[in-house]
């Protein structure tokens, strides 16, 4: 794939009032080696200390960095990612959390990796609290297989070679180690699956829904290691074997054949069909 033909990607990263981790992964983007199309914030309701930095970092940004935010009402993760790709006009978009700090390379390996007719799950990079730290204190930029600060070693090797052959080999339809803190999908399945399921407020399962009705849609799950690297920022987190408000929901959606959410994407096309979000570079 040239430049001329590779798809333009679309990365929206997904905060919530944490803009120093937001920092970290805005500058990883910037310094991609094959710059993505453009940047979108998906803000479930952040601070104004997130909105200020998000605009100081536009200020000399390498492609558009666009801002979308909701009112803080709770954890509608499924709503701020969906405008926020409503609000995107790339081929391809690759979905990120604002806590994972993304390998140079990242964005290549992800658009080497798409292929019609399947999403791609990409892995994370585990931190813990010394890790987080020396990334947040700027001491480092990144951390490598020897480094301290790391529970999860494996995934900071990037061999393109296998990256090739994981692609290749590992496919199916569970949901297990499904996480949209690093995803790829082409954007006109996403409208056709209608996105996120809005329903789904509180923590946990959108994802899964998302790939549930992927998969009643025909598309393939297609799993990179090896590349498209990502760093996640440790903080405590809710596991998949806990509880979510959200289980009846996804029960629901693997007993069907939905393909679209019901509450979904298409509430926010025209809008921003019709009002792009401003590229906060030019907001000066």
């Amino acid at each position: 794939m040239n430049a001329a033909t590779a798809p333009r990607a679309s990365v929206v990263v997904t905060t919530y009032n944490w803009p120093e981790a937001l920092r970290l992964v805005l500058g990883a983007l910037a310094r991609q080696r094959t710059l993505p199309y453009e940047v979108v914030v998906a803000d479930d309701g952040s601070r104004e200390d997130t909105r200020e930095l998000i605009e100081r970092t536009a200020r000399d940004y390498p492609v558009p960095l666009r801002h979308s935010w909701l009112e803080d009402r709770g954890f509608r993760v499924a709503l701020a990612r969906n405008r926020a790709i409503a609000a995107t006009s790339g081929d391809y978009v690759l979905l990120l959390d604002g806590d994972m700090v993304a390998h140079p390379q990242f964005v290549a390996d992800h658009l080497r990796a798409a292929q019609p007719g399947s999403f791609v799950q990409g892995q994370r990079v585990l931190t813990d609290e010394i890790g987080r730290d020396r990334l947040l204190s700027g001491e480092t930029q990144a951390l490598g297989f020897f480094d301290r600060g790391l529970t999860r070693r494996r995934h900071t090797l990037r061999v393109p070679a296998l990256a090739a052959l994981s692609l290749r080999s590992t496919r199916g339809r569970s949901t297990a180690a499904i996480k949209t803190c690093n995803q790829g999908w082409w954007r006109e399945d996403l409208v056709a699956l209608n996105g996120f399921d809005e329903r789904y407020e509180g923590w946990g399962r959108e994802d899964k829904d998302l790939a549930v009705r992927a998969f009643h849609a025909g598309l393939e799950r297609r799993s990179l290691r090896f590349a498209g690297l990502a760093t996640h920022l440790y903080h405590r987190e809710r596991h998949d074997d806990g509880d979510s408000p959200n289980d009846a929901l996804l029960a629901e959606a693997k007993a069907s054949q939905r393909v679209r959410a019901p509450v979904g994407l298409d509430r926010h096309l025209a809008e921003f069909a019709l009002n792009p979000l401003p590229d906060l570079r030019g907001a000066r």
